[in-house]
C-alpha cells in the first residue's frame, strides 16, 4: 500500500523534475555571465586608472604577504582573464576557484568594507561556490570537450 502511494507520488513528481532538469543549463549559463560581468567589470576599471588602482592597494586594502603592486597586478589580470573562461564555461572550477579566492581576499584585505557590499561578496562567493560543486553546466565548452574526450 505505502509503496503504491510513494509510486503515484514518484509519477506526479516526475514531470516537474524533467522540467527543472530541463533548465539546469540555462540557469548555469546564466550564473556564469553574471559573475563574468561583475568580476570583468571591477577588472577594467582598476585598469582604466591604474594610479588609482595602485594607491587604493597601497593605502586601503590590507593585501598579507604581497606588495601592494603585485597585488594589484594579480588582482587585476585575475578579474580580466578569469571571468572570460568563465564566460566560455572553459576550466570552469578553475575559473571560479581563482574568483572565489580573490572575493575572499576582497573581503579580508578591506576592514572598512561598508556592510552591504560584503553582502554582495557573499552573494557572489555562494554562487562561485555553486559553480565550484557542479561545473559549468551542459551549455559549457568544458561539457562539449568531456562529449568528445568521453563519448
Amino acid at each position: 500500500m505505502m509503496e503504491l502511494r510513494l509510486r503515484a507520488w514518484l509519477a506526479r513528481c516526475l514531470p516537474w523534475s524533467r522540467a527543472a532538469n530541463a533548465l539546469r543549463a540555462p540557469l548555469t549559463l546564466g550564473v556564469r555571465l553574471f559573475l563574468a560581468d561583475v568580476f570583468f567589470r571591477a577588472g577594467m576599471t582598476k585598469l582604466a586608472d591604474w594610479d588609482v588602482t595602485l594607491a587604493l592597494f597601497t593605502d586601503e586594502y590590507q593585501v598579507p604577504v604581497l606588495p601592494p603592486a603585485l597585488a594589484a597586478l594579480l588582482a587585476t589580470a585575475s578579474e580580466i582573464l578569469l571571468p572570460m573562461l568563465l564566460s566560455l564555461g572553459l576550466a570552469t572550477r578553475v575559473a571560479a576557484l581563482g574568483l572565489f579566492a580573490l572575493n575572499l581576499m576582497a573581503v579580508i584585505s578591506y576592514p572598512a568594507m561598508p556592510e552591504i557590499a560584503r553582502q554582495f561578496h557573499v552573494y557572489w562567493g555562494m554562487l562561485l561556490a555553486l559553480l565550484l560543486a557542479y561545473g559549468g553546466g551542459g551549455w559549457s565548452v568544458d561539457r562539449f570537450l568531456l562529449r568528445r574526450l568521453h563519448p
